[in-house]
C-alpha cells in the first residue's frame, strides 16, 4: 500500500496500530490460521503494509530475481529467509514452520486465489515441494511439470506459532517457455595460433534433477570437461570446457555448443554458434608478375604480393636476387618498374604483421633484348676490330703491290731488246744493223720515249665477258722507265735516258 503524506496518514496509522494489537492478541489465542477467519486477515495485511512504509520488513527472503523454466520440466527456486531483529524473539525455529507461495500479489487476504502452494497442505494448485530445511531457514522449493501458465511473479510467506509474515518487497519472476534458451559460449583469452585455448559453454539448469547435456562441434580434436555448478544467485547451470590448439586453418570456422534438455520421454535442444577468430602470422604468401611472359627492355611490369594474416598484414617488402646477392628493392603491396638490363633476376616478397612474417616463393623476371644487347655489343666490338685489321692489311697489300710493280719495271728495262720478255717489246727508237751510229748522248738533249706494254701475258686467258668489262674500264697509267742504248760500251747508270711508256690497263690488278 502507498505511504500517505497528509493527515490521513496519521489516522490510518492509529487504526493500523490498534488492529495490529488486536491481531497479536487473537493470534496468541490460536484463532488466526492460514485457513482461519477471513475477517482477521485484513488487519494483518494492514499491519504489514504500515510497517513496510517505515522500511521495516517482517520477513527477509532471499531468492533469484528471475528463473527460466521449460514446459514439461521442473523449476527449482533457491530460497532462504531470515527474521528481522524486532521479531527474533517471536520466531521459534523449533516449531514446525510452513512455507507458502503466492502468485502475483503478496496480499493473500485480499486475493485468496493468489495462494498456489502451502507446504502444510497435501493438495495445492501447483504441484511442488519444499526441498530446503525450514528449521534452518532454507525455503528452496521445486515446482513440477510446469506450463506456460506458471509465468508470473511469486512471493514467499512463512507461518509458525506464533510468528507469521510475508516478504512483500522480494519476489521471483518465473518465465516458462516451450523451447530452452541458448547456451552461453565464451572464450578464455586470445585465440592464437599454436597456443592452447579453452572455450566455455554454460546452460541453465532450471531443473537440477534433470540437467542438460552439453556437446561440442569443433573443426579439430579436443578434450571436454562437464560439471554442474552453482551460480552466485544459487541457481544451477551446467558448464562444459573444451581445450584445443588452434591453427590458422581454424580462423573463421564455426564452433557449436549444443544443450540437450531431457523432458519426459523426449529431448529439447538449444545451441549456440560462434565463429573462431584466430590470430596468426602471414600465411600462403605468394608473389606474381604481370605480364608473366618475358618483356622487352623498357616495358612496364607490375609485381603483386598476396598473403593471409590476422590481424591483416601491415608491411610488404620486395627483394631481388641477382648474381647470388639479395637486395631490398621496394615496399608495398605492389611494385611497378620499367624493365632495364639490370632488372632481370628472381623476385620475392615478405609480408609482416604483429605475430610474425611470411615469405613468398621466388618468381623470375625475364626480359627480351638483354641477351641481344650483350651479343650486339660483343659482335660490334669484334667487327670493329676486324674491320680495322682488314683496313690495315689492305693498305699494306696495296703498298706492297705498288712497290712490286715498280721493282718489276726496273728489272725489265735491264734486259736486252729481242729477248723473250713477258711484257713484250719496248719500241724505243733504237739503231739497227747498217744504220749509222747514234750520236753521243752528251750531244743530244734527254728525250722522252713512249711505248706500249701489254700486261695481259702475265694473267691467265680471260673470258669474252671479262675482256668486254676490261675494255670498258680501260684506263691509262704512266710509269717512268729507264733503258740503255746499244753499243759496244754501255754508258754509266747515271747517263740513262728517261723513258716514259703508256700502259693500257687491262682489267683489275
Amino acid at each position: 500500500m502507498a505511504c500517505p503524506e497528509n493527515m490521513l496518514f496519521l489516522i490510518v496509522l492509529f487504526m493500523s496500530v490498534i488492529g495490529s494489537r488486536e491481531l497479536e492478541g487473537e493470534a496468541a489465542k490460536g484463532r488466526i490460521g492460514f485457513g482461519g477467519d477471513q475477517r482477521d486477515k485484513p488487519a494483518g495485511a494492514r499491519a504489514t503494509g504500515v510497517l513496510a512504509c517505515f522500511g521495516q520488513r517482517d520477513l527477509i527472503a532471499t531468492m533469484p530475481d528471475r528463473l527460466d523454466g521449460l514446459t514439461g520440466s521442473c523449476v527449482q527456486i533457491p530460497c532462504s529467509f531470515d527474521i528481522p531483529g524486532q521479531h527474533k524473539d517471536t520466531f521459534n525455529s523449533a516449531i514446525l514452520t510452513s512455507g507458502v507461495w503466492t502468485k502475483e500479489s503478496p496480499y493473500f487476504d485480499v486475493c485468496p486465489d493468489s495462494v498456489i502452494f502451502n507446504s502444510s497442505e497435501t493438495v495445492n494448485r501447483y504441484q511442488g515441494k519444499i526441498t530446503g530445511n525450514m528449521s534452518q531457514k532454507n525455503c528452496t522449493t521445486v515446482f513440477f511439470n510446469v506450463t506456460t501458465n506458471y509465468t508470473n511473479i511469486f512471493y514467499f510467506r512463512i507461518e509458525s506459532q506464533p510468528f507469521r509474515a510475508t516478504d512483500i518487497e522480494k519476489s521471483v519472476d518465473i518465465v516458462v517457455r516451450d523451447l530452452p534458451s541458448s547456451p552461453i559460449l565464451n572464450v578464455s583469452g586470445e585465440v592464437k595460433e599454436g597456443t592452447p585455448v579453452s572455450l566455455n559453454c554454460s546452460a541453465v539448469a532450471p531443473c537440477p534433477e534433470h540437467p542438460p547435456e552439453l556437446t561440442w562441434t569443433l573443426p579439430t580434436q579436443f578434450t571436454t570437461e562437464n560439471q554442474l555448478q552453482e551460480n552466485p544467485d544459487q541457481t544451477k547451470s551446467v558448464l562444459s570446457t573444451v581445450t584445443f590448439t588452434p591453427s590458422y586453418l581454424h580462423h573463421e570456422k564455426i564452433i557449436t555448443c549444443t544443450a540437450v534438455y531431457p523432458v519426459g520421454a523426449s529431448n529439447k535442444i538449444a545451441e549456440h554458434n560462434m565463429m573462431l577468430n584466430v590470430s596468426f602470422s602471414p600465411k600462403d604468401t605468394s608473389a606474381s608478375i604481370s605480364p608473366a611472359d618475358p618483356v622487352l627492355v623498357g616495358s612496364c611490369v607490375n609485381l603483386t604480393c598476396i598473403s593471409t594474416a590476422n590481424p591483416p598484414v601491415t608491411n610488404f617488402t620486395w627483394f631481388q636476387i641477382s648474381g647470388g646477392k639479395t637486395t631490398q628493392v621496394a615496399t608495398g603491396l605492389s611494385y611497378s618498374l620499367n624493365v632495364t638490363v639490370v632488372d632481370g633476376g628472381l623476385y620475392f616478397c615478405e609480408a609482416r604483421n604483429s605475430h610474425g612474417c611470411g615469405k613468398s616463393k621466388e618468381v623470375p623476371l625475364a626480359s627480351k633484348g638483354q641477351e641481344k644487347t650483350v651479343t650486339t655489343m660483343v659482335f660490334g666490338i669484334a667487327a670493329g676490330t676486324l674491320g680495322v685489321l682488314l683496313l690495315i692489311s689492305l693498305i699494306s697489300v696495296i703498298g706492297w703491290r705498288r712497290n712490286s710493280r715498280l721493282h718489276d719495271g726496273l728489272e725489265r728495262t735491264d734486259n736486252p731488246q729481242g729477248e723473250n720478255s713477258p711484257v713484250g717489246t719496248v719500241c724505243a727508237n733504237q739503231a739497227t744493223a747498217g744504220e749509222e751510229p747514234e750520236e753521243r748522248a752528251e750531244d743530244h738533249p734527254e728525250e722522252i720515249h713512249y711505248g706500249d706494254i701489254d700486261f695481259s701475258k702475265l694473267r691467265p686467258k680471260e673470258t669474252p665477258a671479262a675482256a668486254q668489262d676490261r675494255v670498258q674500264g680501260q684506263e691509262s697509267e704512266y710509269a717512268e722507265v729507264y733503258v740503255t742504248r746499244r753499243g759496244a760500251q754501255e754508258p754509266p747508270l747515271n747517263n740513262l735516258d728517261g723513258l716514259y711508256a703508256q700502259v693500257n690497263k687491262r682489267g683489275a690488278c
